[in-house]
């Protein structure tokens, strides 16, 4: 069983027990938090909503605020001495997937 569910912004395919990071979420960690904005659920048969399944969620447990890993932004125009480098570290938060109920 799993389902297509929308989570700040972005699609994710779930399963049930799998961890997912996702971008920051508010919540502290340690708490529950359900996802009501199901696009599809494959439970034997494929329900597609319209554009959400009315009824259908999705129940986390929040695991651990985290940051990922460095990216380095480097810019350079040639022959003209002009160089600038940058870092950026995404935010993120790492979900449990507890329950998928229709």
């Amino acid at each position: 069983m799993y389902a297509i569910v929308e989570i700040a912004g972005q699609q994710f395919k779930v399963k049930k027990d799998q961890k997912v990071f996702v971008n920051r979420l508010q919540q502290e960690e340690g708490s529950n938090i359900s996802f009501d904005h199901v696009l599809l659920l494959d439970d034997g048969k494929v329900t597609i909503g319209a554009p959400v399944i009315e009824g259908a969620e999705v129940t986390a447990k929040i695991l651990k605020h985290l940051k990922g890993d460095k990216v380095i932004v480097f810019k350079k125009k040639r022959r003209k001495g002009y160089k600038k480098k940058n870092g950026h570290r995404q935010n993120f938060t790492k979900v449990l997937i507890e329950n998928i109920s229709l």
